[in-house]
């Protein structure tokens, strides 16, 4: 008998299939001065070094970004944005009342600042990367790259040698801020890579709350945004940070986000996620000192192909500190999502509270979501719980609502309405939290 030829099966992936890496090179890195010139070169350092991220790395098992014609992605020319489709005007309302305490509209190539000059009196600053470089380049100093390291991954690595826009809030000791300070990071224009970075330093004893959205134009061509979000809060202090993007279908979406909360000091971060066609996001929460307390909320409504991979970590690393994470996500379509969450309880810090919840609503059969939450205690004296679910919509409340002559379509509506309305009311506006609350109507509806 003639022995049959022997076969050789791979299951590495093709080479055709790996991700293609970007174009960019060291003269797109924006020329800095006033000492930021060394973090923009270990930024670029860092870039250089790192590869695109696979399904190979844990973080990464669940995302698979092969696909993203990262070759393809130019920055924005100087005052791009005036050949490309213009902020909507409901992006610029004002959040409370006839006027903003202040607000900055970043776009493709530009911004545009205001700030009430009122609050520039008592010494609050807040502008764009590029005055804050100019301007206060030693309170710039004392937060980037000091909260997210700019070597933490190949995206972190690029908003830190690359970002050409971003926000400085900067709120002295002691300040109070009543007004809600506002931003927009509109990213219109196809095959764009638009890159921010935003940097936070709330001192001793302030107060602020910041909205910040993003979001952009349905383009026929892919587009990406990467960001770093670095936030300081320090002791005695309380920030209230709502974080929303809405980006288009077509949009590749990746950020490092971490904020650093101290003594006694509070943090309220809200995120919402309703657009983009992939989005991995790493939000991290340091309870850096003792009685520190934050609290996570977040929601996202996927549709179509979508997919969006949440990545949370709540750090407690003094005593007497407490966290409270909860997360809704619904599903349509053959979408997916993904949340990983992990609370870290450090040896010293007793008499920790951490809370984790993630809550998901699957209206497809072809949708999927995955759930996985984590606890690491190294403290003997602490309490900490977490949840996850994953379902359908319960059948009890539609039958009662169609019992009193609601529509089927309309009745789901209701229902996942009041699925999201715990998170929804912890948005402070009610203009921001209609509109969002609009969005999800529309998605029921397709």
């Amino acid at each position: 008998m003639q022995e049959k030829p022997k076969v050789t099966v791979s299951r590495t992936r093709r080479s055709d299939s790996a991700p293609k890496d970007f174009s960019f090179t060291q003269a797109d890195v924006p020329a800095s001065s006033n000492g930021l010139a060394s973090y923009r070169a270990s930024a670029w350092s860092a870039f250089q070094k790192q590869t695109l991220p696979d399904t190979t790395l844990e973080a990464w098992r669940r995302t698979d970004i092969h696909n993203m014609p990262a070759g393809d992605f130019k920055f924005p020319a100087a005052d791009a944005y005036l050949d490309l489709a213009p902020v909507p005007d409901e992006l610029l309302k004002p959040l409370v009342g006839e006027a903003h305490g202040g607000q900055i509209v970043l776009l493709p190539g530009g911004s545009k600042v205001e700030l009430n000059p009122a609050l520039s009196a008592k010494g609050v600053v807040f502008t764009d990367l590029k005055t804050a470089q100019e301007k206060y380049p030693e309170l710039l100093k004392k937060v980037i790259g000091q909260v997210v390291k700019e070597d933490e991954g190949k995206f972190a690595a690029l908003t830190g040698a690359f970002a050409q826009n971003g926000v400085f809030l900067y709120v002295p000791k002691n300040v109070q801020v009543d007004e809600p300070l506002h931003s927009v990071l509109w990213g219109a224009g196809a095959n764009l890579a638009h890159v921010s970075h935003l940097l936070v330093l709330v001192e001793q004893g302030a107060s602020v709350t910041y909205v910040h959205e993003s979001a952009s134009p349905e383009e026929s061509a892919p587009a990406m945004h990467a960001g770093i979000v670095e936030i300081i809060v320090e002791d005695g202090a309380n920030f209230r940070f709502v974080e929303l993007q809405s980006w288009g279908r077509n949009v590749w979406n990746f950020s490092h986000e971490r904020a650093r909360v101290g003594r006694g000091a509070n943090l309220d971060w809200i995120f919402g996620a309703i657009g983009s066609r992939l989005t991995k996001n790493f939000s991290e929460l340091d309870l850096a000192g003792e009685g520190a307390q934050g609290r996570m909320s977040g929601f996202y409504f996927t549709d179509g192909n979508q997919h969006l991979d949440h990545d949370t970590q709540q750090n407690h690393l003094a005593p007497h500190t407490t966290s409270d994470l909860l997360f809704k996500g619904a599903l349509k379509g053959k979408s997916r999502s993904v949340w990983q969450g992990m609370i870290y309880v450090a040896k010293d810090a007793q008499k920790t509270d951490g809370y984790q919840a993630n809550r998901n609503l699957v209206l497809s059969d072809q949708a999927r979501a995955d759930s996985i939450p984590g606890l690491e205690i190294l403290a003997d004296d602490v309490r900490c719980t977490h949840g996850a679910t994953v379902g359908k919509m319960e059948q009890e409340p539609l039958f009662y609502l169609k019992s009193r002559g609601i529509p089927q379509a309309e009745a789901e509506k209701i229902v996942v309405e009041g699925f999201f309305d715990p998170i929804f009311q912890r948005i402070p506006f009610e203009g921001v939290r209609e509109r969002f609350q609009s969005y999800i109507v529309a998605k029921m509806g397709e």
